[in-house]
């Protein structure tokens, strides 16, 4: 049950302060980022270097871990890939750092009988991110606050305000080498099946909930929108699966981005080379259109290049190859190279 907030604390918290803590004048250039989890930090990281105006559009269908319990315990939209990409926002001084290690920090708690505690494995910024949303009766104005308390370069909006559920069919074989297509609910549940089969559909549900108008009006007026890395089943698929927000994709004046995949070929996309990446989300949004797509140049080989790039000239795009991987951390994107490749293409097709 939400607790609606009746003191002095307005729906809309002053930007002042995080303005004085952003010590620079970026360009004004507006982009929207679309996805959640790792993949969506990495792309945040990366674009609140350069970009003016910042907004990152979240999925909503996590129901594993620490976000899992709290939605199925408080019926709110699960706030784990939310607050990632609000530490992604953090400054790179001594207070974002702060916010950034608070806001990710994990609870590891332990009852005396040695099971794990209420509290083990909880985020506390998923329980800060709860807290204002019901103190304020609205979980975008709960985003806003989160935001302003962090000193976040951006601005953090789940894709609705209804959580949201994803399932699948998976096909897989069974010890008589039979294949075997299971229907499979839940975004944790899709995500271990898949590592023992392949993906043949996704869908949402309800798949009529509506898209945060925020976000529609993000998308409208941005001068870019980015999509992708991520999951690419439960992070970067769903934007398209929410009917209102693939027709904003789609309709946007905007120019499109699309980062790929450092590891295509990953337990939830067996099989699957980063071509194939294009053709499942073509098969999703038929009519969505890129400018360019970034893709390391780890990731196609130069016997799968053409494939690649016919590809992505059937979704409108020209593939731009760029060194985004981290040389540090195996299959992370670097987010100063990222950065680099993000400022290059805004230059070369605006």
């Amino acid at each position: 049950m939400s607790v609606h907030y009746t003191g002095q604390l307005p729906l809309t918290p002053s930007r002042s302060n995080a303005a004085r803590k952003s010590g620079h004048h970026a360009p004004a250039l507006k982009v929207t980022a679309l996805g959640g989890g790792h993949g969506l930090y990495s792309t945040l990281s990366a674009l609140r270097l350069i970009a003016g105006e910042l907004t990152a559009v979240v999925t909503v269908a996590d129901d594993g871990g620490s976000s899992g319990v709290i939605r199925q315990e408080l019926d709110v939209i699960p706030p784990g890939d939310l607050r990632m990409a609000l530490a992604a926002l953090c400054d790179d001084t001594d207070w974002g750092r702060t916010w950034r290690d608070t806001m990710q920090h994990r609870f590891i708690t332990q009852r005396a009988d040695g099971t794990p505690g209420t509290l083990n494995n909880h985020a506390l910024g998923n329980l800060l991110i709860v807290a204002l949303g019901e103190l304020l009766g609205d979980s975008v104005a709960g985003l806003q606050w989160a935001g302003a308390l962090l000193g976040a370069r951006g601005t953090v909006l789940p894709m609705s305000r209804v959580p949201l559920t994803i399932s699948g069919t998976v096909l897989s074989g069974n010890d008589q080498g039979e294949l075997i297509r299971e229907t499979i609910t839940g975004q944790a549940e899709l995500a271990r099946a898949a590592a023992a089969g392949s993906v043949v559909s996704i869908r949402l549900d309800p798949d009529t909930a509506s898209a945060t108008p925020e976000a529609l009006e993000a998308i409208d007026l941005s001068d870019w929108v980015v999509l992708g890395p991520g999951s690419w089943f439960t992070s970067v698929l769903p934007h398209l699966l929410l009917p209102q927000l693939r027709n904003a994709l789609i309709q946007t004046t905007a120019q499109r981005a699309l980062v790929m995949n450092l590891q295509p070929n990953t337990t939830e996309t067996n099989n699957m080379c980063a071509a194939d990446h294009l053709e499942v989300l073509h098969q999703y949004a038929p009519q969505l259109r890129f400018d360019a797509i970034i893709v390391d140049h780890s990731v196609v080989d130069d016997a799968d290049r053409d494939q690649f790039e016919q590809t992505a000239e059937k979704l409108g795009a020209e593939a731009v190859f760029s060194r985004v991987l981290d040389d540090q951390r195996d299959g992370i994107h670097d987010p100063l190279k990222l950065a680099v490749a993000f400022d290059e293409i805004f230059s070369r097709f605006s």
